[in-house]
């Protein structure tokens, strides 16, 4: 069952030959969502200097998706052994440090997250000696945490709420918690499109990333995670992480995404097996794309946020200020988001000849042109982005089968051959993206879609997947 078994199976034994007293087995494992998997998983002590030396026993259970998605991590104390929670521990024993946050094959491993375990350990010693009246105590909720790690407590009976089954309701989860995140998280709140929105905060440290003010003030039906499991069972995933590295160039820009990417999507892809992935990292097109590969979802289920926030703009300038509602029906800007985006429509009215088509078609756009230079002048802020997500994510779990320019796979469009992602007016259901829908044919247009989708393959062609 394990995806990349030789993979794996390279890496336990170079744990078996660091450290020879780890004991390796096969058990169940059951997940926050009562979901439980047979894994594999190993245990044993590893050396901390604190002052004196201590053997701390861990035990580590691996995905698998594994080396694409990092261990699960907890500690294994004794009876007469007390948890000490902190920084990179909580009360069950999980363990959390930054290299699980930033986990990216191949340059994470199972070596070296031991290693940084044992580092911080020896930072602050994750366990205390009990008395042997504490060790008593101890015992049953030991017990417990043992059936919760091994997964024989009945969980899904827990996962029960007002009667429903949790993995029924509407659940979203959004991936990352900087401007961006946090914008969706209150768009959705505020649309109330869904039951429940899971943030993954992969940020490092309690305040460093935007959630500790949506702690603060309890937003309801809204959970702040660092642990990838809280995403499991989510109908729609939204992806809004962007590197902060020292990238020199462009291009460094987009492989530090494609890096940060490598350690988020096939953990997500993992516990949401039939999500819909919806991109709003940039560039766009080119994360949408990353996001496809990595997952191994099909093409209708991986979607950008593409020129839907331009496309609503695009027909209320031309409705409202402009008053020209009938154009405004059938009205999208597609293709690439920024400069390179161009509108078009998805019908023409018919008109009796050929002499009035021409005119119809130079008044259209002559307003169209009107309208984008308007448009030029609305930058893309995290809340108006973030009112974007929410609209399609509503589109997506209410079914709702309306029409949005989002980014999808081009291919086989205006006779673009490669395989990248474009914006184009598609109807979106629980399923993602139901149906292409025909745009009218400009060669004008078309010149523009297959100008962008060169420039992007090309690009895509430079990053290491």
């Amino acid at each position: 069952q394990y995806k990349f078994r030789d993979l794996t199976i390279e890496e336990l034994k170079n744990v078996s030959k660091t450290y020879p007293n780890f004991t390796f087995s096969m058990n169940t494992y059951t997940f926050k969502d009562g979901s439980q998997k047979d894994l594999l998983n190993f245990s044993g002590t590893v050396p901390v200097k604190y002052g004196n030396s201590y053997n701390i026993p861990i035990r580590l259970w691996i995905l698998d998706s594994h080396p694409f998605a990092p261990p699960i991590c907890f500690l294994k104390p004794t009876a007469n052994m007390g948890i000490s929670v902190g920084k990179h521990v909580d009360a069950r024993g999980r363990i959390y440090l930054p290299y699980l946050q930033n986990w990216s094959h191949p340059k994470s491993t199972l070596i070296g997250l031991i290693k940084e375990m044992i580092a911080k350990f020896e930072e602050e010693l994750p366990l205390y000696s009990l008395s042997s009246s504490d060790a008593a105590r101890q015992s049953e909720l030991l017990s417990y945490i043992a059936k919760i790690t091994e997964g024989e407590t009945d969980m899904k009976s827990r996962s029960k709420i007002g009667g429903k089954n949790e993995g029924c309701f509407n659940k979203i989860t959004i991936v990352g918690s900087g401007d961006l995140g946090i914008a969706c998280v209150l768009a959705v709140a505020a649309k109330d499109v869904a039951d429940k929105v899971v943030l993954l905060d992969l940020s490092e440290g309690a305040a460093k990333g935007g959630s500790m003010d949506l702690e603060i003030f309890a937003v309801p039906n809204v959970e702040i995670s660092k642990d990838f499991s809280a995403s499991a069972d989510s109908k729609v995933v939204v992806l809004t992480v962007n590197s902060l590295g020292n990238a020199q160039t462009y291009l460094d820009v987009i492989q530090s995404n494609v890096d940060l990417f490598r350690g988020i999507i096939p953990a997500v892809s993992h516990y949401s097996q039939n999500a819909v992935l919806l991109v709003a990292s940039h560039p766009v097109e080119v994360m949408t794309f990353v996001s496809w590969k990595l997952s191994s979802f099909p093409k209708s289920r991986v979607i950008g946020v593409g020129a839907n926030l331009d496309s609503e703009r695009f027909q209320y300038i031309l409705t409202n200020l402009l008053k020209a509602e009938m154009l405004a029906k059938d009205a999208w800007v597609i293709g690439e988001q920024g400069e390179d985006k161009v509108p078009s429509w998805t019908s023409c009215n018919v008109v009796a000849n050929q002499t009035e088509a021409m005119a119809a078609r130079n008044s259209r756009e002559k307003v169209a042109s009107r309208a984008m230079e308007v448009l030029k002048g609305k930058g893309q802020r995290s809340w108006s982005v973030g009112l974007s997500v929410a609209d399609l994510a509503d589109s997506i779990l209410k079914d709702k089968r309306k029409v949005h320019s989002v980014s999808t796979l081009a291919k086989g469009c205006c006779n673009i051959n490669s395989e990248v992602f474009l914006s184009l007016p598609c109807i979106l259901g629980t399923s993602g993206v139901i149906e292409m829908v025909g745009l009218e044919e400009d060669p004008l247009v078309q010149e523009k879609l297959q100008s962008s989708a060169g420039s992007i393959h090309d690009l895509q062609q430079q990053l290491k997947l």
